[in-house]
């Protein structure tokens, strides 16, 4: 199967790997939107011992998808008793508004999450 014209697809096609370009320092969680379109926008996550600041939730107005891909965390939904720790392959869906934060991610090595954030 073909594009059909060549530069259309040489521009919309760029190889990259989820585990590459990952500084050495991190002190910040990373977030890099990897395609976006009008109701949707894909991140890469990457963590390294980060966890969300205390008394802080995300709150957002679109559904998010997660997928743990490399690493362990542990996410705590409001009103939930405890967090729910996530190992590579482990997805969720979280619904637009509700609260989560990350209470923890792997001490040692990298935590690479992919996120979908679409409108309903």
């Amino acid at each position: 199967m073909s594009c059909g014209i060549r530069s259309a697809c040489d521009m919309s096609m760029n190889l990259g790997n989820l585990f590459a370009a990952i500084p050495d320092s991190l002190p910040e969680e990373l977030f890099e939107t990897l395609a976006e379109g009008a109701a949707f926008r894909l991140e890469r996550i990457v963590s390294r011992a980060h966890s969300t600041p205390a008394g802080e939730w995300y709150d957002q107005q679109q559904d998010e998808w997660v997928v743990l891909l490399k690493g362990e965390a542990a996410l705590q939904i409001e009103g939930e008793p405890q967090p729910r720790t996530l190992k590579p392959g482990d997805h969720l869906l979280l619904p637009a508004r509700c609260r989560h934060r990350v209470e923890w991610t792997a001490a040692e090595g990298d935590t690479v999450w992919l996120a979908l954030f679409f409108d309903t």
